[in-house]
């Protein structure tokens, strides 16, 4: 993994940086002192460095040439992290040129983003198999000895150019710019030459017209999509063999014989060419000097030549990675916006989805309170019903008695005139006595299922209301309730933790135990004359305490479970009972104290009733 040194005093997002260039397979090395980067970048492994202007020294950055001495690498980029400055272009020039001559690979000014960072990093490292040759091509160019190659003019000439050329690839400029720029810059170094690059075509079989800006362009759209081969020219060969060609007499050399009558109607007569390699499999294409009479390169033409292709190299390059990251941001930006309309559809379907099951959803509440509406409408005749049959017996043997009673007071009232004795006298009262017993009988179970009756209609008064240990209020119902089993012994076992609190209705909640402790001894100890009982009581878990009330009598047949809970249901009919016991615990169960019931039982094994209650009942 290349480590990517940063030499700064400020606060960047260090963090940010780091994750950002973990994505691309780079490590991140931050120090704060001129000396530390020193020694960091002796001893080695150092790619790249980012150098806070504020750390490079004077004005004239010498950090930057004390690190490329320090650096074992032919050449180190580095990257300068200027401040924002005036505005002022001219002198934003002036300061870019000082740090490229003092050994910067390029400038970036604040403010800046970790996206912006990292692009420049990628951008002058292309890959990491390549960057130690694009770093050594660029020490190669600073260090050419420019008096070698012309005249001392030239060699400012050709320093000067230099310096705008990589100028021109740290700002981005077009390739065909800063191409035809290189053409010019080394045509005006050597009399008479005439240069071009060619590009290797992404099919890895054609070349493409790149830049000639001296050259007719005829010639330069007929040698555009030729072939390359071991026989195809200066150009074509070059980037076939992937090394230098070099043809002193175009008209007599064979590897031009393809295209000699091309050379010579523009009037050309030698061509050197050199691969432009990415690294030694890849081929981005050539750089050329024509000449218009036969000619051999000399050494300063081959060092010419070297300054051109590793300039023509780095512009190539550059270009090649800045197309691969549009396209990949390209791509990038369709799938977010195809996945953007994707969602956006998502959640058009989402809401109109939402729409109909509201639609549905409405439309299942009316429903539901019809059936509410009809529900209780019918359960409401179900209990009138229920109440004229069972008023109707009483009333119907009291009207009986008493009916009976005044046909034997007019007997009676017949016979006094008469003159009736002591024996029919004493009749009538002994059957006045019978009709009595049966009026006041009947007229009793009238007022008790009444009193039933009015028990339905659950009383929510919240005076009744309080927080209440529960434990306390069954142990102190218990006695009453043994008290009212007078032909049966039932033993009660309780099993309630003391701390059980509940802020609900204390009689509600005795009445519905009373109903389950009669509906024991009414059913499930009948003749039996003795029983027992539990009532325990645990927390569920869930808010709830749930109130176990469990006998031992005769449990209920599977036929009936689903009915215990309906008004005037019984199985006793006729012996007292009102089937209205179970109803009206179902009742203050459900609404008063709202809760559940459940019921499990078998016939022989008893019955058990879960009340389901939440500590603190509805308002």
């Amino acid at each position: 993994m290349q480590t990517i040194l940063i030499v700064t005093g400020a606060s960047f997002d260090l963090a940010a940086l780091e994750g950002a260039l973990a994505t691309s397979g780079l490590s991140l090395l931050a120090v704060s002192r001129a000396d530390s980067a020193l020694n960091a970048v002796r001893a080695g492994g150092v790619a790249m460095v980012l150098l806070d202007a504020a750390q490079a020294g004077s004005s004239s950055y010498e950090l930057c040439s004390y690190l490329q001495a320090a650096s074992a690498a032919p050449a180190l980029p580095i990257i300068l992290l200027t401040p924002a400055g005036g505005s002022d272009p001219a002198e934003r020039h002036e300061e870019e040129l000082r740090a490229l001559a003092a050994g910067a690979s390029a400038c970036l000014r604040l403010p800046f983003s970790t996206g912006a960072v990292l692009e420049q990093i990628l951008a002058h490292l292309p890959a990491p198999r390549t960057a130690d040759e694009l770093h050594a091509s660029i020490a190669q160019l600073r260090q050419l000895r420019l008096a070698d190659v012309a005249s001392h003019q030239h060699a400012e000439a050709l320093r000067e150019g230099q310096n705008q050329l990589l100028e021109l690839v740290a700002r981005g400029a077009p390739l065909q710019t800063t191409l035809d720029k290189l053409m010019l810059l080394i045509e005006a170094q050597s009399p008479g030459v005439l240069c071009s690059t060619l590009l290797l075509d992404p099919d890895g079989r054609t070349v493409r017209s790149g830049s000639g800006p001296s050259l007719p362009q005829a010639y330069m759209d007929a040698i555009d999509g030729l072939p390359i081969g071991p026989v195809a020219g200066s150009c074509g060969t070059a980037m076939y063999r992937k090394e230098a060609v070099i043809v002193s007499d175009i008209q007599a050399d064979p590897l031009w014989a393809p295209y000699r009558e091309i050379a010579a109607r523009y009037g050309l007569r030698a061509c050197w060419s050199v691969p432009v390699l990415l690294d030694s499999d890849t081929v981005l294409g050539t750089f050329a000097m024509y000449y218009r009479e036969v000619r051999s390169p000399s050494a300063g033409d081959m060092r010419l030549i070297g300054v051109a292709t590793h300039l023509a190299g780095i512009a190539i390059a550059r270009t090649r990675h800045e197309d691969e990251l549009r396209r990949h941001r390209t791509q990038l930006e369709a799938l977010v916006a195809d996945r953007t309309a994707e969602l956006r559809k998502a959640k058009e379907r989402a809401e109109q989805v939402n729409d109909e099951l509201a639609t549905a959803l409405d439309n299942l509440s009316m429903t539901q309170d019809e059936l509410v509406r009809r529900e209780k409408l019918a359960a409401l005749g179900a209990l009138v019903a229920g109440v004229a049959h069972e008023l109707n017996t009483p009333i119907g043997n009291s009207l009986m008695a008493a009916g009976t009673m005044a046909d034997r007071t007019q007997a009676l009232r017949t016979a006094i005139a008469a003159g009736a004795e002591q024996a029919e006298l004493d009749a009538y009262l002994d059957q006045a006595a019978q009709a009595d017993d049966i009026v006041v009988r009947n007229l009793k179970r009238a007022a008790a299922l009444l009193h039933s009756f009015r028990a339905i209609a659950v009383d929510h008064d919240n005076s009744q209301r309080s927080r209440f240990k529960l434990a306390q209020l069954v142990a102190s119902l218990v006695p009453a309730l043994q008290a009212g089993a007078k032909q049966t012994a039932v033993e009660v076992e309780l099993g309630i933790p003391g701390h059980l609190e509940l802020d609900s209705y204390p009689g509600q909640l005795s009445q519905v135990l009373q109903a389950l402790f009669e509906n024991s001894v009414a059913h499930g100890f009948d003749g039996r004359g003795r029983g027992n009982v539990r009532i325990s009581a645990s927390l569920n878990g869930k808010g709830e305490v749930a109130l176990v009330y469990a006998d031992d009598g005769k449990g209920i047949a599977p036929e009936h479970l689903g009915r215990v809970y309906d008004p005037f249901f019984t199985t006793r009919r006729g012996t007292g009972g009102s089937g209205l016991g179970l109803y009206i615990a179902h009742n203050i169960i459900s609404s008063v104290l709202g809760g559940r019931i459940k019921l499990a039982s078998e016939p022989g094994q008893g019955a058990a009733f879960t009340l389901l209650l939440p500590s603190a009942a509805p308002l």
